[in-house]
């Protein structure tokens, strides 16, 4: 098989992060220099910080690093748009210049040393990699319970998805081609890049403990992320309504059937828990399926919407910025 283009671009997401940036930017660095050393990527790999409208100095110690080394660029948001949001407009940008392009936290919890290995499966043939941990033992127990139960729900709602993958993994240009064909605000990238279709690998890694700051995935944050994908990937649940309103009506004709033969028979019922009990039951679940509708309506209105998913405020691109003017994503 012939060599792949090998100019690879690392994507790094970033929100808040000046605790650690720095030591992480010098890490990613090192790592990329070694690679070029043995010539698996191009000399025109580079590294591109996202930054996702961070209210601390993120931008200052990118615009720094910038300034100190070709081998960074970066893309600053009007605002904070969102994890999901800054991943992709990372890969769009990285799709005018790279052959491969890879996502990772700026943390590094995600082990970046595994890069060798995405590289291997991408020269052999794969359009996309799968970063997939090989445990969560660095995770608590909550999020362990939580981010199982995630993922089985949504195997249950026909969402198909890559367990313990989070958003480590590679984009051949030709998948970041066909990435940018969607045009759908409400982004679910895990559901999202899968459903494409193009011959994938795995590689497993282990997760390392942050050095530095805390994580800005918040339990509120996560259960966004959740019913994002949920609605952005299946309708089963609008179905699930639909099924359970059929029962709950079978259920009431048979009260009223039973209801009207006590009256003929004369038989008169106290019926006040009974009573209580199925108007409560029937106003939560009535509530609940208006809840879940709502959702769906929601999501349709911000894409009927056509807003744009980010809008990026400044670039820095190599040694030049590229003042204030504006992108839309």
């Amino acid at each position: 098989m012939d060599a792949r283009g090998n100019i690879l671009y690392l994507v790094v997401p970033c929100y808040n992060e000046e605790d650690g940036l720095e030591h992480a930017a010098g890490v990613m660095a090192e790592k990329l220099e070694r690679l070029m050393r043995a010539e698996k990527i191009s000399q025109e790999s580079r590294i591109l910080l996202v930054d996702d409208g961070s209210r601390d100095n993120t931008w200052r110690i990118i615009s720094g690093l910038c300034g100190q080394d070709s081998l960074f660029c970066g893309i600053r948001f009007s605002r904070n748009y969102g994890h999901q949001s800054a991943i992709l407009a990372g890969m769009m940008k990285a799709r005018l210049h790279a052959d491969m392009a890879v996502t990772i936290d700026a943390d590094l919890q995600q082990d970046i040393e595994a890069l060798d290995q995405f590289i291997t499966c991408y020269q052999e043939g794969a359009e996309i990699v799968y970063g997939i941990r090989n445990n969560r033992d660095t995770d608590g127990w909550f999020k362990r319970m939580t981010a199982t139960c995630f993922y089985r729900l949504l195997e249950l709602l026909g969402c198909h998805i890559i367990p313990n993958h989070a958003d480590y993994r590679l984009l051949s240009r030709a998948a970041l081609d066909a990435l940018a064909e969607y045009g759908e605000v409400n982004l679910f990238l895990r559901g999202l890049i899968p459903a494409m279709g193009f011959p994938s690998d795995v590689v497993y890694f282990d997760v390392k403990k942050r050095e530095a700051g805390r994580s800005k995935y918040t339990l509120g944050k996560m259960l966004s992320l959740a019913a994002d994908g949920i609605t952005s990937m299946s309708i089963r649940p609008i179905r699930l309504i639909t099924v359970l309103g059929f029962l709950v009506s079978l259920f009431s004709l048979g009260m009223i059937i039973k209801c009207l033969t006590d009256w003929v028979l004369g038989n008169n019922l106290q019926g006040y828990t009974t009573t209580l009990l199925v108007s409560l039951s029937l106003g939560g679940l009535t509530l609940f399926s208006l809840g879940i509708v709502g959702e769906y309506v929601g999501k349709i209105y911000l894409e009927t919407k056509s807003r744009p998913r980010y809008i990026v405020d400044a670039v820095i691109w190599k040694d030049a910025a590229s003042g204030p003017g504006k992108e839309h994503g």
